[in-house]
């Protein structure tokens, strides 16, 4: 139940992983979610949005979904963008739908599901962000925010 996985074990996870449905995915260009399935899919990636409050429109050009069990196409990887506790049901989803790995981002971690993928072969990755990991392994870390204008060294005006 311990993510340890090394620099290869990653690099091949990403590597083969050509279909991600991202749970939690927000509309919001500011969210995390957003940001790292924005990155994904500019790398190559098809990124399918899983999130009941957009079920039915179009998240970066795809169709929202509103759970993985509504996903009609072969997924590679489940990355969840949800609470530690809120990760259980869809660890049981991911291995309805027969995703290869569950990827849980920075912050993110439940042991029942550790199990539940364990259980059913399913690559189990928790604390960690595909988008970070893939600029590391793939050279992609100008991507970090520099290029987006978002982080910026200048104070802004609006700030006292």
């Amino acid at each position: 139940m311990s993510d340890d996985h090394g620099i290869n074990e990653l690099r091949q996870i990403l590597r083969e992983s050509k279909t991600i449905a991202v749970v939690g995915l927000s509309a919001n260009w500011y969210r995390p979610s957003y940001f790292a399935a924005k990155y994904l899919q500019e790398h190559g990636y098809k990124i399918i949005p899983v999130n009941p409050a957009y079920e039915g429109q179009e998240l970066l050009g795809e169709r929202c979904y509103g759970s993985l069990e509504d996903i009609k196409e072969p997924v590679d990887m489940v990355d969840c963008f949800r609470k530690s506790e809120d990760i259980e049901p869809i660890a049981l989803q991911a291995v309805t739908i027969g995703a290869k790995v569950l990827w849980l981002q920075i912050g993110v971690k439940n042991d029942a599901a550790s199990r539940i993928a364990e259980n059913a072969g399913i690559t189990y990755v928790h604390d960690r962000c595909t988008k970070i990991e893939h600029g590391r392994l793939f050279g992609g870390l100008n991507w970090v925010g520099v290029n987006t204008k978002v982080i910026s060294s200048k104070r802004p005006r609006w700030l006292p």
